[in-house]
């Protein structure tokens, strides 16, 4: 593991400990996911379908990859949901090089917002 790796690991662990008395267990990425979709959409107090919790879970990726302009904010819909555009930029591949860059968002998605 290289440095760069300990250190985003020790940052990682260090935000689900602050996070964990909202969900009174240990989050995983999922529910960051979720929770930043949430956050994005703005109705928290309704229930969700399972299609829309999986829609708020991809508004929360689009959010995150929106900040390193690999997606584009579009607008929201009648209903107040937020729509992306893909910008074309290349995404990384390989599935931990994917959730690597998933954690580094998410940070910086809890640092730009105050958390």
């Amino acid at each position: 593991m290289t440095l760069e790796e300990k250190v985003l690991e020790t940052e990682w662990q260090r935000l689900l400990y602050k996070i964990k008395p909202m969900f009174k267990r240990k989050p995983n990425l999922q529910t960051l996911l979720f929770l930043i979709g949430l956050q994005e959409f703005g109705q928290v107090n309704r229930q969700f379908e399972k299609e829309e919790k999986q829609d708020l879970m991809h508004i929360g990726v689009c959010t995150l990859m929106a900040q390193e302009n690999y997606f584009m904010f579009m607008g929201r819909d009648e209903e107040g949901w937020p729509h992306f555009e893909s910008t074309g930029k290349p995404i990384p591949e390989g599935l931990q090089s994917q959730e690597r860059f998933l954690k580094q968002q998410i940070l910086k998605y809890f640092e730009l917002n105050g958390f």
